[in-house]
């Protein structure tokens, strides 16, 4: 349970890390997901450029180009050995009709920041989809991110 803008919020986050031993059950994962983060290192190219294909199958399973998504590039604390710039990731998620944030899992930058800001997405998904009194279901009130 976290506390979004002042609102007790279930968050249930399954991490598939991109390994291969995870490729069977993905897309259950992916079936159950309402929000995805999509991380690569930005000193990898490879790591950036599986992000098409996990982005890719994200759609195919939920049959939907519209889930809450955020592209995320990690390792920002280490400059010198950027091998993916900023634009380019930027034009990825742009295309994708997503945000780009950066992130540091070593100093902490931005890892708060990036499951508040899907928690938003989702919620603000559900509001629109939800009755016109705009109330949601307590059940629905959770996020799952994958």
């Amino acid at each position: 349970k976290v506390n979004l803008d002042g609102q007790e919020t279930n968050i249930d986050i399954l991490d598939t890390a991109g390994q291969e031993e995870y490729a069977a059950i993905r897309d259950n994962y992916y079936r159950s997901g309402e929000g995805f983060l999509c991380v690569f290192s930005v000193c990898e190219q490879e790591s950036f450029n599986h992000t098409q294909e996990f982005r890719e199958q994200i759609c195919r399973v939920l049959d939907n180009e519209k889930v809450p998504f955020i592209l995320v590039g990690n390792k920002c604390d280490v400059p010198e050995e950027r091998k993916v710039s900023v634009k380019e990731a930027e034009q990825r998620a742009q295309s994708w009709g997503c945000p780009y944030i950066e992130t540091s899992a070593k100093t902490r930058k931005n890892v708060e920041e990036i499951f508040e800001k899907l928690m938003r997405l989702i919620r603000d998904k559900k509001a629109s989809e939800a009755p016109k009194d705009g109330k949601i279901e307590k059940e629905k009130a959770c996020c799952t991110i994958v």
